[in-house]
């Protein structure tokens, strides 16, 4: 072997782990006489190679670490070939080397990963099974320009970050290899030597498809394209069914805890898939909303600290099992929603923070880029590449799971620098402001991708606070959102509905306040997971009261709710009258409805007050304009009574009466937009939904006598603590 081909100071470099360019010396290289290949496999006893024409050439060992090389004066057949390794255990195999192929990253993708405008780095980025020169392996590859090395790790190199450094591109800070005979389910991670005082760790993949089940935190190896989606009809009428002029009925879920089986086992996809969809579909909801199913470690964060932003959680099955589950879903006419969580990550240190030895994803200044309450990390909205990772991650949702809208969380805390935080602990903009701009710019960015690729897919913000335009088009200075959680309406309204009855005359206005800015914004009502935890009381537990009247209120703030303008969404266990807290470490108490009457009465009720809104355009063809709205009776504070009016695009009407007492209204009139007779559709105090049996049975005639602002009027018996829906008949 000529001596002046192999460096001592880069075989060293190799042998520790910190070469800069191992593709420059590893494999073949074409040299004056021919072609030397070099390999590092300190596994390895002894290695040949075996050339495509069968020459096989012994290597020779240059360092006791297992540092081989070989010359070839015949260049030509050199060039393919394969290792027969024999190991220190004796065993022979047969193996491809890494450093043989080039580089597979095209020029055009780097730049726009570069420029930071790449819609779909989940097409580059991460671990992707490929045919390369007819061998079948995985490529590899991840951003992190401020690495010194970057070797994919895992059972196939005994975790030795030195096997397989990978190919750095100066230009856009990715890292790249393709390693053949891999395939799907191998695990692996990144580790990284960084440039930050000797730091070495070993990352999971940030763009990787699957995780291990925490506590273990190795990324997996999986083809997410080979499911064979069945969905097409879905997909052909989801513009219809997202419509912001269509019923959106939003069963909220946290999977972990919807049901559990053997009292402590989690369901698995398929499971949820056979339990979870019938029961949604049968309980008349149009859509599910899922809390955060991106792989995170901390159960008790109930996903809302993400690791995997690309990987749903193992905890219930594989890809293509959530795959099917969102299939399974749009086969029975239902719509998923995920919870995605842009606004902060954990520090864990498999996760993105410092993720190579520089504040690459989250902000160096902890005033930028430490969350106060959380414990969390802020992304640097600032940066392109950032953002890009973001977008791309919420594009990837909708593309490769068929995901019908993302429900955007903790939008407050990235609108406003001060968020949670004392004076001195933040950092203004660039004009003295508490606005982050690089936030509010990403935000518009994500609203405008989204759409721009998938027009019928639904965004909506969780904004707590009074900033404008949320819903507005970002063309018109807004944020581009489709629906706003109306946080106002739903403190308000459970503000109201704690006060007993008695006192409810002088507390009128926190319901009827939500109507001076209820078309503001494109709302959904949101009875959520964060109204029944934290020592808030479940649902039925805030109702105040005897137990009769418990029930009869949560069926009239349900039935207000589904009356009022706006879109509807409510936490799992609500439908039922769940009488303890959630916590995501138990199943709802379901054994409530076996051997108890009123909970299965709610049940019901809740299943018709769902049908009943489906079927009637009055309650929501026109939730964002005073066109779908017409007070009644909203000064009636002595008695506690509001009554309105719903209207649908063709005229139709549904009068809509609430009764916020126990007492019972006898002949209690009502203005009437239209004469005619008028029955009742569905009213929460009948005897059936567990209520006192106070109905109007027979048809309502209407006189012609001005009510109201009306021309007409009718005479009705109010049920106590009750809601009827009235329409005209035919």
């Amino acid at each position: 072997m000529r001596a002046q081909l192999n460096s001592p100071e880069e075989i060293q470099a190799i042998v520790e782990g910190y070469h800069g360019d191992p593709f420059a010396f590893l494999g073949p290289h074409v040299v004056e006489g021919g072609v030397i290949v070099r390999a590092f496999l300190p596994f390895a006893k002894s290695v040949a190679v075996v050339t495509a024409v069968k020459q096989v050439e012994q290597m020779e060992r240059l360092h006791d670490a297992g540092f081989f090389a070989a010359f070839f004066s015949d260049w030509q057949t050199a060039v393919s070939y394969q290792f027969h390794i024999v190991t220190h255990a004796g065993d022979a195999i047969m193996a491809d080397d890494p450093y043989a192929f080039s580089s597979l990253l095209t020029e055009f993708d780097e730049y726009l990963m570069a420029e930071g405008t790449h819609l779909h780095i989940y097409e580059q980025l991460g671990a992707h099974i490929r045919e390369v020169n007819g061998r079948t392996g995985v490529l590899f590859a991840v951003w992190a320009p401020g690495a010194l090395r970057v070797s994919v790790i895992g059972r196939f190199n005994q975790w030795d970050g030195r096997i397989h450094p990978m190919r750095f591109h100066q230009g856009s800070g990715i890292w790249e290899i393709f390693i053949p005979g891999l395939g799907e389910g191998e695990l692996y991670k990144y580790e990284i030597k960084t440039r930050y005082q000797g730091y070495v760790v070993a990352k999971s993949d940030p763009v990787g498809f699957f995780s291990e089940m925490r506590p273990k935190t190795a990324s997996i190896v999986w083809d997410i394209n080979k499911y064979n989606w069945s969905d097409n009809d879905w997909l052909a009428q989801r513009a219809q069914r997202n419509g912001l002029n269509a019923p959106i009925s939003v069963y909220e879920v946290h999977l972990g805890s919807w049901r559990l089986k053997n009292g402590w086992e989690w369901l698995t996809y398929s499971e949820l898939a056979e339990q979870l969809i019938p029961y949604v579909k049968e309980m008349g909801y149009t859509h599910i909303e899922l809390l955060p199913i991106a792989e995170h470690p901390f159960d008790g964060s109930w996903g809302y600290q993400v690791t995997g932003y690309f990987a749903p959680t193992s905890r219930f099955g594989t890809p293509d099992e959530f795959m099917a589950f969102v299939d399974a879903c749009h086969q029975a006419g239902i719509g998923v929603i995920l919870d995605w969580v842009p606004a902060h990550f954990p520090t864990d240190q498999h996760g993105l923070s410092f993720f190579d030895g520089t504040h690459l994803y989250e902000h160096e200044d902890p005033r930028q880029g430490a969350h106060p309450d959380w414990g969390t990390l802020i992304f640097n909205y600032g940066r392109y590449e950032v953002r890009q990772f973001l977008i791309s991650n919420a594009l990837f949702w909708l593309d490769k799971y068929h995901i019908d809208g993302l429900r955007v969380d903790a939008v407050a805390s990235m609108l406003y620098l001060d968020f949670s935080r004392q004076e001195g602990e933040w950092l203004p903009n660039r004009y003295g402001g508490r606005e982050n701009l690089e936030a509010i710019e990403f935000i518009r960015a994500f609203n405008n991708r989204v759409h721009d690729v998938f027009p019928d897919v639904l965004t909506i913000a969780e904004e707590s606070t009074s900033w404008g335009g949320v819903t507005r088009p970002t063309a018109e200075n807004g944020l581009g959102f489709d629906l706003k959680w109306n946080m106002g309406w739903m403190h308000d309204t459970l503000k109201y509905i704690s006060n007993e009855p008695i006192h409810r005359a002088y507390h009128q206005g926190e319901l009827t306040f939500s109507l001076l800015y209820a078309f503001s914004e494109k709302f959904l009502l949101p009875f959520s997971h964060d109204e029944v935890v934290h020592l808030k009381k479940s649902m039925l537990d805030k109702m105040p009261g005897d137990l009769w009247q418990k029930f009869a209120n949560l069926r009239l703030l349900y039935g207000y709710q589904w009356a009022h303008p706006g879109k509807k969404l409510l936490f799992m266990g609500g439908e039922f009258g769940q009488w303890r807290e959630w916590s995501e470490a138990r199943s709802l108490d379901w054994d409530l409805l076996d051997g108890d009457e009123k909970h299965r009465g709610l049940q019901q009720f809740m299943r018709d007050l769902n049908r009943l809104y489906q079927n009637s355009p009055p309650l929501y063809e026109r939730d964002h304009s005073w066109e779908g709205f017409t007070w009644l009776d909203f000064r009636n504070a002595q008695q506690s009574i509001l009554a309105f009016a719903r209207h649908a695009a063709n005229g139709d009407n549904i009068l809509v009466v609430c009764n916020f007492t126990p007492v019972v209204r006898h002949g209690y009139r009502i203005g009437a937009p239209k004469a005619g007779v008028y029955t009742e559709l569905l009213n929460s105090d009948a005897a059936i939904y567990g209520g006192s049996g106070v109905v109007n049975e027979q048809p309502i005639y209407s006189i012609p006598t001005p009510w109201q602002d009306q021309p007409h009027s009718i005479q009705l018996t109010l049920p106590p603590l009750g809601i009827i829906f009235l329409t005209q008949v035919p």
